[in-house]
């Protein structure tokens, strides 16, 4: 299940990315097959080391064009093992809302950032994501768990006052809110209650299928209950330079 579009991000074979806060994959295991140069980052050890496993397997398989990459690090957010500039696009998808020190970590974003390259960020969006927190404490209050809800404008003016240009955005996964507002509504641990079970059931099947059915709900109701914000920028070219964000 992917959040980012890659075509709008911009994202080319060749390119040198970087997916931070990778969690399973999902974003980076796309952009290998798109045939770029992928770093998965993540302070996770144990999700890193399933990540380089299928990494592995794509290639056996011959799921990437020749000459593609990837491999794993794993660091802080905050301190990003990487050279200024090392890379072309950059995904950060549902980190921020984590981390305490986000100003931080979004300038180590910008700075390995090359000049001209285009980033996107992902968190939950502002309207499902309080749903959840008045429906439960557990939620959110629990270690590394979400620490703040961002508005639209707030992820853009902080992306912004970082050194970004704000490019666009949309929004994502409207049919997640509801399966998440019933696990809060009846326990976020409580995965045999008879309405998660069912719900799940039809994620699955939704994810698996994709029916035309659900993808045209989807996106009529993603302008309104999107769990996901997702936002385009790019970093400015150096004085005089030309902007190649083609």
């Amino acid at each position: 299940m992917l959040t980012v579009d890659f075509d709008r991000l911009g994202l080319r074979a060749g390119e040198r990315v970087l997916d931070l806060g990778c969690g399973a994959g999902r974003h980076a295991f796309e952009m290998y097959r798109r045939g770029a140069d992928v770093v998965a980052f993540d302070q996770d050890a144990d999700e890193l080391a399933g990540v380089r496993d299928l990494f592995a397997a794509m290639r056996q398989a011959g799921e990437v064009p020749e000459g593609a990459e990837a491999d794993v690090k794993e660091g802080d957010a905050l301190s990003l093992p990487f050279g200024d500039g090392e890379f072309d696009r950059i995904v950060a998808a549902e980190i921020l809302e984590h981390v305490p020190a986000d100003l931080q970590a979004l300038a180590e974003l910008v700075r390995v950032l090359r000049p001209g390259g285009t980033i996107a960020l992902t968190v939950p969006r502002w309207f499902p994501e309080v749903v959840c927190w008045k429906l439960s404490r557990a939620y959110h209050d629990i270690p590394g768990g979400h620490i703040r809800i961002y508005s639209d404008a707030e992820l853009v003016g902080k992306a912004e006052s970082a050194g970004l240009v704000y490019d666009g955005r949309h929004y994502a996964h409207a049919l997640h809110s509801p399966y998440w507002w019933i696990k809060c509504a009846v326990g976020v641990d409580n995965e045999r209650h008879p309405a998660v079970r069912a719900y799940h059931r039809i994620l699955v099947w939704d994810i698996m299928r994709k029916p035309r059915v659900t993808r045209w709900a989807e996106r009529a109701l993603n302008p309104v209950l999107g769990k996901s914000l997702v936002v385009y920028l790019h970093k400015p070219e150096a004085a005089g330079g030309a902007d190649d964000r083609a």
